[in-house]
């Protein structure tokens, strides 16, 4: 007479006991944890859902007491997340690469150099009356933002970053037609171009005359921020600077000292009678 097998032994956590419920708790987390880890690193369905199922036979293997099986399926999941990793070493590398340059990016928008420290304002305005007259003479049209108490770091994400020294021939350069950064605004914090080619949302409040988008775009982060922003017309050639929601126009004479009680928190200098710092063609 064949007999046949019995379950009547076979319980789940029998004998029951801590280590056993501890010893549980701890495979799952691991196992979670590798297939979040592989998950992130390894863009491969055939490999997640290898590794799901052989996670699912795991947690069933250690709540029927199924040692050997449950050691096998252990070593086969961390075998196959290592061998997915190097298989996928490049991705991951450029991934890693990519989050650090990131991070470092975001660091160093916020930060704050010596060289944007120690710098001299007088040789700054300087360089930037230079860079705005050649600019206006030429009817090359730019915008350059500076950068004051407000933090400009998150505006200048939308941008290339470039954290280069403040030079009128790179300047020039960035601005002149043609050129791949030429569009958009540069910022400047202290002594260093954080960024070219930096979007800002116009303005949409009313304006009185006729403004272009480089002056709307002026006017725009002048009013959610403390930053001073120099615009050159491309089809005139005026200078305007845009500063707390508004706009005044300069000649190329009184630009410079214009440029300088604003950057120094004075009193700024009245725009040309000729235009009464209201009428802009773009």
């Amino acid at each position: 007479m064949i007999n046949l097998v019995s379950f009547e032994n076979v319980t789940i956590f029998y004998p029951f006991n801590l280590t056993s419920l501890i010893d549980l708790i701890v495979s799952l987390i691991v196992i979670v944890l590798v297939n979040i880890f592989v998950d992130f690193f390894v863009k491969r369905k055939f490999v997640i859902v290898t590794l799901a199922i052989g996670s699912a036979g795991f947690i069933a293997a250690s709540i029927f007491k199924l040692e050997i099986i449950k050691l096998v399926l252990l070593f086969t999941i961390m075998s196959l997340a290592i061998i997915s990793i190097f298989i996928n070493l490049a991705e991951t590398r450029y991934l890693l690469a990519n989050k650090a340059s990131q991070r470092a990016n975001d660091k160093g928008l916020n930060k704050k150099s010596d060289s944007d420290i120690l710098f001299s304002h007088e040789d700054l305005y300087k360089t930037i009356n230079d860079v705005t007259l050649y600019l206006s003479k030429h009817k090359i049209g730019a915008i350059m933002t500076f950068e004051r108490k407000d933090n400009l770091t998150d505006v200048s994400k939308n941008g290339t970053i470039l954290f280069a020294p403040v030079n009128y021939e790179l300047l020039i350069t960035i601005f002149y037609p043609g050129t791949r950064l030429h569009d958009g605004a540069v910022v400047i914090r202290g002594n260093t171009i954080l960024a070219a080619s930096v979007y800002y949302t116009p303005t949409t409040k009313p304006l009185v005359g006729k403004y272009g988008s480089r002056h709307r775009a002026a006017i725009g982060i002048s009013d959610i921020c403390d930053a001073v922003t120099v615009v050159v017309s491309e089809e005139t050639g005026r200078i305007s600077i845009a500063y707390n929601g508004e706009l005044e126009s300069y000649s190329s004479e009184n630009f410079y000292k214009a440029f300088v009680n604003i950057m120094s928190e004075t009193d700024v200098l009245s725009a040309d009678a000729s235009t009464g710092g209201h009428e802009i063609e773009e």
